[in-house]
């Protein structure tokens, strides 16, 4: 494995780490969460619990696979997007403030907040010619695919993408973000695209940001880089990322075994242990 393809696993992975040592609340403010110890005094002195046999280290174990499946999920987002950020800066050359891209909201208090998407592809940022091609025709057939006229295809300077490693949530909060965020970078000019990295996605939220004019990619393994993030990265990015994630498959695998072996064990992980310490304890 290259040091810089070594960099990309462990942008994805990092965060997975997190998980390894999460510990459920059972209401607590603390910010850790409650160890197994404290389970156990919790429920051990409530008479009812106690009784009834909810005081174990199974019923722990549940709370903690509960909760824990949760964080995997956001955990490996993180994950998903942090990779995605830094693939489009080092294949277009970009600096860190030319990825980025954010608008301002009016928040219920009345006072502004800011909202930065994911990455950002300015086709005047790109000083490749054959790259600042490739976008451009990227950008032509994805204005045909929604319809878009040509005047208006013609306005779009780049895109903007809120990269997710899947969204199977329909929650309306949350929709409403996502097309707050199509509508303000339309304005600018850019065409919002929403990235999924598994095929793991609503399909009626989807439908509707498409009807939205937004371009919705999702890791279907397709040529068609108008619906497949992975034909986007292939053609566009220039980085196949699908073969990564092959080549890689095995040490990915790996490291999620280790945060599922954790989450679904009453042990205790020591809070910060890495994922590689882990591993090492657990193969003596």
């Amino acid at each position: 494995m290259t040091t810089q393809e070594s960099r990309y696993l462990e942008l994805l992975l990092s965060p997975l780490d997190k998980c390894a040592d999460y510990r459920p609340k059972f209401g607590s403010e603390s910010s850790s969460g409650v160890s197994l110890d404290g389970f156990k005094r919790l429920y051990g002195n409530d008479p009812f619990y106690h009784w009834i046999g909810l005081d174990s280290d199974l019923m722990y174990a549940a709370h903690k696979a509960a909760g824990g499946m949760t964080s995997i999920y956001r955990q490996l987002g993180a994950g998903c997007e942090q990779l995605f950020r830094e693939l489009i800066r080092d294949s277009f050359g970009l600096t860190v403030p030319q990825v980025t891209w954010s608008y301002v909201v009016e928040k219920k208090d009345k006072t502004n907040g800011t909202l930065t998407l994911d990455a950002r592809i300015d086709v005047a940022h790109i000083l490749d010619m054959t790259k600042v091609s490739q976008v451009t025709q990227w950008l032509q057939r994805t204005g045909q695919f929604l319809k878009l006229s040509n005047d208006r295809v013609s306005q779009i300077r780049g895109a903007i993408f809120e990269a997710r490693q899947g969204y199977k949530s329909a929650d309306a909060k949350r929709v409403n973000a996502d097309l707050g965020f199509g509508l303000n970078a339309s304005f600018d000019n850019y065409l919002p695209v929403f990235a999924v990295i598994s095929t793991q996605a609503s399909k009626s939220v989807l439908r509707r940001y498409r009807n939205n004019k937004m371009l919705v990619l999702t890791g279907i393994i397709s040529d068609d880089d108008t619906v497949s993030t992975f034909a986007f990265f292939k053609n566009v990015v220039g980085f196949e990322l699908d073969k990564f994630f092959e080549r890689n498959s095995i040490a990915m695998r790996e490291r999620c075994n280790l945060v599922l072996e954790a989450l679904l064990s009453a042990k205790q992980v020591p809070v910060g242990l890495p994922l590689t310490a882990l591993e090492s304890k657990r193969k003596r």
